[in-house]
């Protein structure tokens, strides 16, 4: 079993969550989250209003940087064999080759357990 992890454009939440869904995945957990890459928080790569607690930080060559970036993480966990797809569908929505575009993590997991029938595992999963 594996979690994935993917740090995704706010805006592109819904067209993600549709598109895993529509290839029969659609358990996902999405939260937003602020933080900032290796673009330093380039203030102009927002479509989004930024609230004022997201601090313009300085300014380099005519770009405004921010402490953070508003963004959304959302999360899934899988079989191993359908890591690919689901990596491969991820970026399909949100590859627009622009920075800020975002990162996948995959990562093992040891164990699954539904709550409320105490299915463990793969089981748990589905």
């Amino acid at each position: 079993m594996k979690e994935i992890m993917a740090i995704i454009r706010p805006k592109k939440v819904t067209a993600t969550k549709d598109a895993l869904e529509k290839i029969g995945f659609p358990g996902i957990t999405a939260v937003p989250v602020i933080g900032r890459g290796r673009q330093r928080g380039i203030a102009a790569e927002l479509n989004i209003e930024v609230r004022s607690e997201a601090i313009i930080s300085g300014e380099k060559a005519g770009l405004k940087y921010m402490d953070y970036i508003p963004k959304r993480l959302i999360t899934i966990a899988v079989c191993d064999e359908d890591v690919d797809i689901i990596v491969k569908t991820i970026i399909e929505i949100n590859k627009t080759d622009q920075i800020g575009d975002g990162k996948i993590f995959v990562s093992p997991m040891d164990n699954a357990i539904r709550i409320r029938t105490d299915e463990t595992g793969e089981s748990a999963l589905n």
